[in-house]
C-alpha cells in the first residue's frame, strides 16, 4: 500500500529542560507527529518522563503525540497517558503479558494502538496481533538509549512487514526508530516504512525545518523507485 511518509522527531533528543517548547518547535519546522520515549527502568535500563509531562507537552502542541512506552506494565499506567493527551499509545511484544488484552483496551479508550518489536524479535512473533494494531515500531536499535548505530539486519522484517500488510489488505503504519538519518531513510522507505523516527539527526540539526525537509524529501523519492 502506498502510505503516506511521516516525519516524527523524537523529542527526547531535545533539549529536557524545555521538551514543552521543543514540542512547539518540531510543529512549527514541520513534523507529522511526535515521538514520545517513555521508559521505566525496568524492561530497558533507562528512566525518561512520566504522564506529567507528556501532558506538559500536549499543551503546547497540536501534533499528534506518538506514546512508545518501553515499560513493563503499560496497563498499569495506560490511562494516565492516555488522560495526559496521547494519541497513539505503542507496548512492547516482550513485556510477557497479555498483548491481545492490552491492545484491545488501549482501542477500547478510542486511540491508536501499536506494537513495538525489538530488533532480535523475528517479524514472525509479532504476526498474530498485526490485525488488532494501527502501527508496527520495528526497532533498528536495541530500545532504551538514542545515539545507537542503526541495525541493518532489520531491513529484512521492515520488507516481511510490508509484504504482509499488502498481501492481507491492512493499512497500518510501519514505523522504523533508531538510527534515522539522511543515510538510512532511503533504505527504510524501500523496504516498506512510512513513519520515520529520528531523534539527532533531527533536534541536533543547525535548522531543523531544513532537517525535516531533507528527510522528507528523501523518502518521497525513495518511496517512488
Amino acid at each position: 500500500m502506498n502510505k503516506k511518509i511521516k516525519i516524527a522527531p523524537s523529542i527526547l533528543a531535545g533539549d529536557f529542560g524545555h521538551l514543552a517548547d521543543e514540542a512547539e518547535r518540531a510543529e512549527e519546522a514541520g513534523a507529522d507527529t511526535l515521538h514520545v520515549d517513555i521508559m521505566d527502568g525496568h524492561f530497558v535500563p533507562n528512566l525518561t518522563i512520566g504522564p506529567q509531562s507528556v501532558a506538559a507537552i500536549r499543551k503546547k502542541t497540536r501534533l499528534p503525540l506518538d506514546v512508545h512506552l518501553m515499560i513493563s506494565d503499560p496497563l498499569r499506567y495506560a490511562d494516565e497517558f492516555i488522560r495526559s493527551g496521547a494519541n497513539n499509545l505503542t507496548i512492547h511484544l516482550e513485556i510477557k503479558k497479555d498483548i491481545s488484552s492490552i491492545l484491545r483496551y488501549i482501542k477500547s479508550k478510542h486511540i491508536r494502538c501499536g506494537l513495538a518489536v525489538k530488533p532480535g524479535t523475528p517479524f514472525e512473533d509479532a504476526a498474530p496481533y498485526l490485525e488488532k494494531i494501527d502501527l508496527l515500531l520495528l526497532m533498528t536499535v536495541e530500545p532504551g538509549f538514542g545515539g545507537q548505530k542503526f541495525i541493518s539486519e532489520v531491513i529484512v522484517k521492515i520488507e516481511k512487514a510490508r509484504q504482509w500488510a499488502d498481501q492481507h489488505r491492512r493499512s497500518f503504519d510501519i514505523e522504523v526508530d533508531g538510527g534515522i538519518n539522511s543515510k538510512t531513510v532511503p533504505e527504510v522507505v524501500r523496504a516498506g516504512a512510512n513513519v520515520l523516527v529520528a531523534g539527532s539527526a533531527i533536534y541536533g540539526a543547525s535548522e531543523m525545518k531544513d532537517a525535516i525537509t531533507q528527510m522528507r524529501t528523501l523518502a518521497e523519492q525513495s518511496k517512488e523507485k
